[in-house]
């Protein structure tokens, strides 16, 4: 992992491995200091150096969200090559997957989410006397793709998807449009752990339906790519980063939200006009551990890299904050942290 985000990183290298591999310890990957020396730090704890020359030490846990997992990978690779005695471990885990089993039973410092933490979340958490502060580090288009050889549709409605996506819906394509081809409709999509299959179920399905069980779930994005490249009837939804990094593998189908056909991209995201599967990107830090020096600023990091267009945007595939976003984001953060501290 020693390639910068912001100097020559590849996005659809970086993707293509990540999404098969899910959990990344980069410590083993930048643990060597600029100047060659070990940078393991041999401690749990985190401290800096009580010279005042701001060196770094320490481990940090991240957790959660499959989306955002590129982008808090860049983010803690960057981090790395200036504070090399900081071992970063991230897992692929789901936004809920790792609220519930990692981050609010106190097992790791950050947990990524593509939606809010959830009120049993916050309970839970609560209940493990864990609090946390929540961070919008960026903004997502979640993309509909089908087959490249698919001719018969390249825009749907968010009623079409409910048909399609329902536990009572749809069986086959023309039982949504009598034009489309009378074959079964094979899904690919998210697990239920996942932010990404809460978003969607919220933005598309609703309260009134549930997400159909008859599709293919899975925490990895490159499982569903796949899942859809090889079959001409398929239909599956992740993550726009992910998509950008495949554009000639599959076809991203147009939302039609009642003004007209909206493509997925980072430009009808920032306007909000693809409806209605834009959606914010979080990040959330215990508060107990902004305590730890190198947690505190692994965070304040995190913040600033979230307006920098060049890694956000171009290397990743998401939406970046604005500079008067970040800051106020950041503001908020150093509250946070001389509460603690």
């Amino acid at each position: 992992m020693t390639d910068s985000p912001s100097g020559g990183f590849s996005r659809r290298r970086f993707l293509t491995s990540s999404g098969a591999i899910g959990a990344l310890a980069l410590a083993g990957c930048t643990e060597q200091s600029s100047d060659g020396s070990d940078g393991s730090s041999g401690n749990n704890g985190g401290s800096t150096d009580s010279s005042g020359s701001g060196q770094l030490s320490g481990e940090i846990t991240i957790t959660g969200s499959s989306t955002v997992f590129p982008l808090a990978t860049a983010v803690a690779n960057e981090f790395q090559k200036q504070h090399g005695q900081v071992n970063i471990s991230l897992s692929s885990t789901g936004s809920g997957g790792g609220f519930s089993n990692h981050f609010c039973v106190g097992n790791a410092e950050f947990n990524n989410a593509s939606r809010p933490i959830s009120s049993e979340e916050e309970q839970l958490c609560a209940d493990n006397d864990i609090e946390f502060h929540e961070i919008q580090v960026a903004t997502d288009a979640v993309t509909v793709i089908v087959n490249t050889e698919n001719d018969w549709v390249d825009c749907v409605t968010p009623e079409q998807l409910r048909q399609m996506w329902r536990a009572d819906g749809a069986s086959t394509w023309a039982d949504v449009n009598s034009d489309w081809p009378d074959e079964p409709i094979n899904r690919f999509g998210a697990a239920d752990t996942s932010g990404t299959f809460d978003y969607f179920n919220e933005a598309i399905l609703g309260e009134e339906a549930d997400h159909t069980s008859n599709y293919e779930a899975t925490e990895q994005d490159n499982l569903i790519l796949q899942g859809v490249q090889q079959d001409q009837y398929a239909i599956g939804y992740f993550g726009f980063a992910y998509y950008q990094s495949n554009t000639d593998a599959v076809t991203a189908l147009s939302i039609d939200n009642g003004d007209g056909c909206v493509e997925p991209s980072l430009e009808t995201a920032k306007a909000g006009d693809y409806q209605p599967l834009s959606r914010p990107l979080f990040t959330y830090p215990q508060k107990g551990a902004l305590a730890e020096e190198h947690v505190a600023e692994f965070a304040r990091y995190f913040i600033e890299q979230s307006a920098n267009t060049e890694l956000v945007a171009e290397e990743i595939g998401y939406v970046p904050r604005t500079e008067e976003a970040m800051q106020e984001e950041l503001d908020a953060l150093n509250e946070v942290i001389d509460e603690v501290q």
